[in-house]
């Protein structure tokens, strides 16, 4: 076959063009190197939406205030204790690797702190949970009233993405577009652009989607097996009264989904007040329990609810507390956060220990 050269000018300029567009092309693609974390930096003035407010950052924020544990172990997770200056509204004990940084951050309180011990601390950011904190009838104080001294306020987009809250009370509300942990994602994204700690952001979204993965491979149904039914019990405001249970769409959503479960109770409402005779009807396979060291109502108490369900003569009767298919979980695992992820590792062992027990 007879070859045609070029002339060698058009060559070289063929070959220049050739050189530049693969430079283009590798730069589009992200690579791991030290040298592509380290370009990863970021460039203020910053500019982010949270939960319908545009927010503007010049800096990376110094001084942090977080209200509720999602926001205080995302901080840590994030290497800023550091720049934490106080944390508020804690459901129980923090994730055990995280212990040693948190040593180093001042409690404000186990519940909701006052405005006046927020803002004495001079915070250059308010990360908040739950909306009811910061909201129009902020438990805290509003966002406005932070904003109007000059310091930006930030509420867990997995607490206004796809949900309507009662901001009369510090109702749970109810969603319109279920939880899922690609929220978390896109919090520990944003925050972690915010606080100028990208690669570390990168790192922990890495970390919670192998644990997921390995989690549901180990807990997958064998072939043909029905689904166990499960209630998840968060609390109560009386021991006698209708507990808050779990409807479809929050956090326990992503874990029976996760784990092959279904849910009892249908409803878009959070945490739905349902009658024991109800829950008897239904008669779940399962029954996951929240511990927590908040003690708002009688039923925060897990040895409450345990004693509750062994003796009251609705719930004894139940063929998961015959079987003793109860199991326990820090409640942080059952609210929108990380620890969902503890919280679907927990259950998916002890259903583990229930199938190899042939119970």
């Amino acid at each position: 076959m007879a070859v045609r050269l070029l002339p060698r000018s058009l060559a070289v300029i063929m070959c220049l063009m050739s050189l530049l567009l693969t430079q283009q092309v590798r730069a589009s693609q992200p690579t791991d190197t030290a040298e592509h974390t380290m370009a990863s930096h970021t460039h203020y003035p910053l500019t982010i939406d949270n939960c319908g407010r545009s927010l503007t950052f010049r800096q990376a924020p110094q001084r942090l205030v977080t209200l509720g544990q999602l926001e205080s172990e995302l901080m840590l997770s994030l290497g800023v204790a550091d720049r934490m200056v106080g944390t508020a509204v804690w459901f129980g004990p923090v994730r055990p690797s995280l212990r040693q940084a948190n040593q180093t951050v001042p409690r404000l309180s186990e519940d909701v702190p006052s405005f006046e011990s927020v803002t004495r601390l001079r915070p250059d950011l308010v990360a908040a949970q739950f909306t009811y904190h910061l909201g129009t009838h902020g438990e805290v104080a509003t966002r406005d009233q932070f904003e109007q001294l000059g310091i930006h306020t930030w509420v867990s987009p997995s607490d206004c993405i796809g949900k309507q809250v009662t901001e009369s009370s510090n109702s749970d509300g109810s969603r319109s577009r279920p939880f899922t942990m690609a929220m978390i994602d896109q919090e520990i994204t944003q925050l972690a652009r915010i606080l100028d700690v990208q690669a570390r952001g990168k790192t922990l979204i890495d970390q919670l989607h192998q644990r997921i993965a390995r989690v549901r491979a180990e807990a997958a149904l064998p072939r043909g097996s029905d689904r166990p039914t499960v209630v998840y019990w968060f609390s109560s405001p009386r021991l006698q009264g209708d507990p808050w249970v779990a409807g479809n769409d929050g956090a326990p959503g992503v874990i029976s989904r996760t784990l092959g479960l279904d849910n009892i109770i249908d409803s878009a409402q959070e945490w739905p007040a349902v009658s024991w005779e109800r829950i008897a009807t239904l008669d779940p396979d399962i029954i996951v329990i929240a511990d927590m060291n908040r003690r708002r109502f009688p039923a925060d108490d897990v040895r409450k609810k345990l004693d509750f369900l062994h003796h009251d003569p609705v719930a004894r009767e139940l063929d998961a507390v015959k079987q003793g298919h109860i199991i326990t979980v820090e409640a942080q695992g059952l609210n929108p956060s990380m620890r969902v992820v503890d919280a679907i590792e927990t259950i998916g062992r002890q259903l583990a220990d229930f199938r190899a027990a042939g119970s």
